[in-house]
């Protein structure tokens, strides 16, 4: 892409995955991109930062993509629905943060950081970003897939982030309320997630943890090239955490190997798997590669291994959708200003 000005419009800007999404392409070294910034009327006319350059949230339309390379969805899974059509109609190139195209005729799910899954072609009309939480364990078991991994059995601790802003502003408000001795408010959850943890949201919450787990389940198989198969297991818990996915990852196995054959299989050949010692939401602010520590079950070989590993589900998801938006445009002609 070097040369060549891409014109992005990152619908949703007002939400936090869309402010990490400006932030990464307005950080981007692997090209040069013009941002607008589109988002719901009650959002339009907001100033806002991205990178270091202050910016106006426009108020989208139909018209709002005309002239523009890629439209990034990362807002309401209503307005992708409902803006998706009209950027396909003006020629931008489609990536959906929000999910609410999978499914859909020539819609990919994809991840261009995990070696693995389909890849678009001239008929894909729309690249759906993965879930971070797929993006992380799938690099775990694409590049374990050389030592014979028979099984991944995953704990998964979500962060109030994945909620958005009204998700993160709840547990904060619950945090306070706690300490103040108040009533919870429960809008969002429909449960305490602060100072708690748990399997399952109240009825009325705003997300199913167990939809969200089969989806994240479904997505691994998807970028790793195969179908949901029996390798792998999955929990996943609401944390009460801000930011940042955690997971306790098991692993076994066909072969009798050491620790460091392990770290070296997960961490060779640029991966974007990072050791570190002890792997934590706050450590991984801010990085869009996925830290991870291995710890044998024995102190002698074997073929067993504990996996703890930590990401920035902003930052990697951003990342993500900046490395599909790339896959696309080199698919078609493109309009940018030279």
């Amino acid at each position: 892409m070097a040369g060549k000005i891409l014109r992005a419009a990152v619908v949703g800007a007002s939400s936090l995955l869309g402010k990490e999404l400006a932030d990464e392409l307005n950080g981007a070294t692997n090209a040069v991109w013009d941002i607008t910034l589109l988002d719901a009327e009650d959002a339009g006319g907001t100033i806002t930062a991205a990178g270091d350059e202050a910016m106006v949230i426009q108020t989208i339309s139909e018209l709002s993509f005309v002239g523009i390379d890629v439209a990034f969805f990362a807002g309401e899974s209503s307005t992708t629905l409902e803006f998706w059509k009209a950027a396909q109609v003006a020629g931008a190139s489609i990536v959906d943060l929000t999910g609410a195209l999978e499914g859909q005729a020539h819609v990919l799910v994809r991840s261009p950081l995990v070696e693995g899954g389909a890849r678009p072609n001239i008929s894909t009309l729309a690249a759906v970003s993965a879930h971070p939480a797929a993006i992380m364990l799938a690099l775990a078991k694409a590049k374990l897939h050389s030592t014979g991994l028979v099984r991944m059995a995953a704990t998964v601790l979500q962060p109030a982030s994945e909620l958005g802003n009204a998700g993160v502003e709840e547990v904060h408000q619950q945090t306070v309320g706690l300490l103040s001795f108040k009533p919870l408010k429960k809008d969002i959850y429909d449960a305490q997630v602060a100072f708690n943890v748990v399997a399952s949201l109240g009825a009325a919450a705003k997300l199913n943890l167990e939809n969200s787990r089969d989806k994240i389940h479904r997505q691994i198989g998807i970028l790793d090239g195969e179908g949901v198969g029996d390798s792998v297991t999955l929990q996943l818990l609401q944390a009460p955490v801000f930011h940042g996915y955690t997971a306790s990852v098991f692993v076994e196995m066909s072969q009798v190997l050491d620790a460091e054959r392990v770290r070296t299989t997960l961490l060779g050949d640029a991966s974007q798997l990072l050791e570190e010692e002890s792997p934590s939401n706050e450590m991984v602010a801010g990085k869009g590669e996925v830290l991870v520590r291995v710890t044998a079950i024995s102190a002698k070989e074997g073929s067993a291994f504990w996996l703890w590993m930590a990401a920035d589900n902003l930052r990697l998801a951003a990342r993500n959708a900046a490395a599909c938006a790339l896959e696309l445009v080199q698919l078609k002609p493109m309009s940018g200003v030279q």
